[in-house]
């Protein structure tokens, strides 16, 4: 999507370790008429997978998630990374570990949410190593829901995520694709 890549090398940071700081758009603050049509692109392309529930992880996937679910006229559902009081005690549970936290996180998702039979579309801000989505894709399968679709704002594809989740067997589909973060530049693959 040419606008999100456009942003990206406008305010986007190249941190190094392959972290790419886009917190001004993205996921600290977040433009919502840009993620609105970051939605409604992903919306469009997996308008076809029959999905029924949207899936992604706190915090920074919510923003994207709503904004494909919307179209969509579907509810979202968010894995947490603690668990509050008021979600029973039998939870899903998987650990997955964050790049940019340097350290595992816990994703919890209550059964009252996510059910045997729901076709879930898992929308996240990042495919970097895969990790938090395989960690998604996880939670879904043992709730006994199929995975339907995975999308994504941003791909580091030099990270390999794409790889790893091509076991899943479901269509990937990423708005801006990154095959390059080294001696601090940002390469974006043709479109």
């Amino acid at each position: 999507m040419k606008e999100l890549v456009e942003r990206i090398r406008q305010e986007g940071k190249n941190l190094g370790n392959g972290i790419l700081k886009v917190d001004s758009f993205v996921n600290h603050q977040v433009d919502p008429a840009l993620m609105n049509r970051c939605g409604q692109e992903l919306a469009r392309r997996f308008a076809h997978v029959g999905a029924t529930k949207v899936l992604t992880a706190e915090i920074s996937g919510i923003a994207p998630a709503l904004l494909t679910a919307l179209p969509l006229g579907l509810p979202v559902v968010y894995a947490r990374k603690t668990k509050p009081i008021t979600m029973p005690n039998q939870v899903y549970l998987t650990l997955a570990p964050s790049h940019t936290k340097g350290r595992m996180i816990e994703l919890i998702i209550s059964p009252e949410h996510l059910r045997e039979g729901d076709r879930v579309l898992i929308i996240d801000d990042f495919l970097a190593t895969g990790a938090t989505i395989l960690g998604l894709v996880r939670l879904a399968q043992t709730a006994g829901a199929v995975i339907v679709g995975i999308g994504t704002l941003i791909e580091k594809t030099f990270e390999g995520g794409r790889d790893l989740l091509a076991t899943v067997g479901v269509p990937i589909e990423s708005l801006a694709v990154i095959t390059s973060m080294e001696a601090g530049q940002i390469v974006f693959a043709e479109a």
